[in-house]
Parts: structure tokens; C-alpha cells; sequence
């Protein structure tokens, strides 16, 4: 099974990436053909400053490196080492109705809370296209609000099938239940755009701050608390075990701790969690050129099966003569 999935290089890696992707490409590499990118071309609609894109590129890939991701196993990318997404970007415009990206679900979300409304953010889903069908893609994993996405990857994809013939894979979506939505300490999607985001690595105090600031009701100490509505509970559960899950349920329903108790266990479980990660990341924070090279490795795979692929695009709709 070919899978592929990208993050954006936008800054500090928090567990909604870990758990609503990273973690699946990892857990997958043993027993499916994994391509997984850094989508920098992407990052570009958020991260503005050059030095400051370059930085998060090379951030990424340590983080990704450090939490699991093989290259033996996994082709590993930068999206601008391979060209050919972006030509390939172009012709599929060919074939994206305005009306399509209209009906964007994350652009209109992006422009309501505030960011500038532009022609990279409304094209998008065009890119994510190319990015996914350029490889004949099978599965996305994806978190419930990337869903859409990867529908008008393949309606676009089934457009240009409709013009030139079969040429590309039409892919399917992935969303495992229990992480579609990873929440953030406000209750809403976690997003660095929201602000409402736990760092994986950092300094412990910092994210113990952080922690500190979910979002609860107002029960009193004396009485039991709704786990099922509580943001720390729903955090607390991708870390937790069966038993460490109805345990911590159990802790909810008998009166005495308060929400400052479990979010004090929410980081001591995470904290814990990640820090064979942690030690990993270290190794490869110290060793960059190794980084580099692990990226150039993954660049040189990408493009030699971009570059064939395009080579019949390009035939099928006259750009070759």
C-alpha cells in the first residue's frame, strides 16, 4: 500500500501533529510503501521571513527523524526538492473550478479568523493535489478537517483522467476515529493557528505552563468531574493504556482531586512518553549535515519517480514536442 502524507514546517512539532499524522507514518513503515515530505511550498502561506522557513525546514526533519521516521524504509523529502509538484500544480489548475476552492472548507475558516485572504491560500488544495496524485498516491492519512482535501484531490484527478485518460490514482482518505481531531487546550482543533498548541519538545517548564492553561469547567474539588467533556481527559487518552485509561476515569468520578491534579498527570504522562524522543532528537540536533544528507537521499528517490511520471503527463497533454 502506497501511503503519503506531509507536515508544514511552521515552527515548533506539537502532539496534534505527532497523533494526527506522524505517528501513523511511523507505526506504518513496517508494512507499507511510506512517502512522507516536509511541505515547505505550503508553509510558505503562514511563514513569510526566508532565514525563518529555512530554520523550520531543518526543525522539522530533526523532529521527524527523532520520532521515528526511518529513512531505510520511509522516502523522506523536502516538497521543494522536487520541482515537478509545481508543474504539476499548474496543469491541474487546468481542471480546478473556482467554485471547488470556494467551497474550501480551510480557506474559509483561514479568511474568518483573520488571515489575509490570498492566491496560494484560496489554491491550496490544488497543490496538496499535486503533491498527493504526482505519486499515484493509495491512502492519506488525514486529520476530519483535511478530509475534503484529498475529495478534491481526486475530483480533480478524475477530471484529468475524464480529458486525457487513465493517468493518475485516484486516492482515498484515512481518519482513524479516536485521533481525527487532536484538541487543543482551548477545546478546539490543536493548530498553531489557534494558538492552542503543546509543544512535544521544548523546555519542561514551558510546556508545563502550557498545560496548566487547558481550558475546564468550574467543579468544585468535592464533587465528581465529566471526564467524557474534559479537554484534559480527551489530551490524556492518547497517551493512556486501557488500564491507565480507566484508572484516570476512576480518579475523575471520585471526588477530592481537582483539574490543577490531573493536568499536573497529563504532563508527567507526556513528559514520560516522549522522552526517548527527546534523547533522539539530541543526537540529530548535533548532527545536521546528517540531516541534510538523509533529506538529499529522500530528494534524489522523490524525483526520479516525479520525473518519470511527468514525462507522461507532459506527452499526454502536448507540454512535450
Amino acid at each position: 500500500m502506497k501511503v503519503l502524507a506531509g507536515i508544514q514546517p511552521s515552527g515548533d512539532l506539537h502532539i496534534g501533529n505527532y497523533f494526527g499524522s506522524i505517528k501513523k507514518m511511523i507505526d506504518r513503515q513496517d508494512k507499507d510503501n511510506v512517502y512522507a515530505f516536509i511541505a515547505n511550498y505550503h508553509a510558505m502561506t503562514s511563514v513569510k521571513d526566508g532565514p525563518t522557513l529555512s530554520k523550520y525546514t531543518m526543525q522539522a526533519a530533526t523532529d521527524f527523524l527523532a520520532l521515528g521516521i526511518n529513512p531505510e524504509k520511509t522516502m523522506f523529502w523536502v516538497q521543494s526538492d522536487v520541482k515537478e509538484v509545481l508543474e504539476l500544480y499548474w496543469m491541474l489548475s487546468q481542471f480546478t473550478s473556482m467554485g471547488l476552492l470556494e467551497r474550501a472548507h480551510s480557506y474559509k475558516d483561514k479568511v474568518a479568523k483573520g488571515k489575509p485572504a490570498n492566491h496560494s491560500l484560496f489554491s491550496y488544495p490544488v497543490l496538496m493535489a499535486a503533491d498527493i496524485i504526482l505519486f499515484d498516491t493509495e491512502i492519506v492519512p488525514v486529520g476530519k478537517d483535511q478530509i475534503q482535501h484529498v475529495e478534491m484531490a481526486r475530483d480533480i484527478a478524475v477530471k484529468f483522467n475524464n480529458e486525457y485518460g487513465e493517468s493518475f490514482f485516484l486516492p482515498e482518505h484515512q481518519v482513524e476515529a479516536e485521533v481525527a481531531t487532536v484538541p487543543g487546550i482551548d477545546g478546539a482543533k490543536m493548530s498553531k493557528s489557534y494558538g492552542n498548541t503543546i509543544n512535544i519538545f521544548g523546555e519542561e517548564k514551558k510546556i508545563q505552563k502550557v498545560i496548566k492553561k487547558i481550558v475546564t469547567d468550574t467543579t468544585p474539588l468535592d464533587e465528581p468531574k465529566d471526564f467524557e467533556s474534559c479537554n484534559i481527559y480527551a489530551l490524556a487518552k492518547l497517551f493512556l493504556d486501557k488500564n491507565g485509561l480507566e484508572d484516570f476515569e476512576e480518579r475523575y468520578r471520585t471526588p477530592g482531586e481537582g483539574y490543577g491534579h490531573f493536568k499536573l498527570y497529563l504532563h508527567d504522562v507526556m513528559w514520560e512518553y516522549f522522552k526517548p524522543y527527546r534523547e533522539k532528537r539530541e543526537y540529530f540536533e548535533n548532527n545536521q549535515d546528517e540531516v541534510r544528507s538523509i533529506l538529499k537521499m529522500g530528494a534524489e528517490k522523490a524525483a526520479l519517480i516525479a520525473a518519470e511520471k511527468m514525462e507522461i503527463i507532459r506527452c499526454k497533454t502536448g507540454i512535450a514536442y
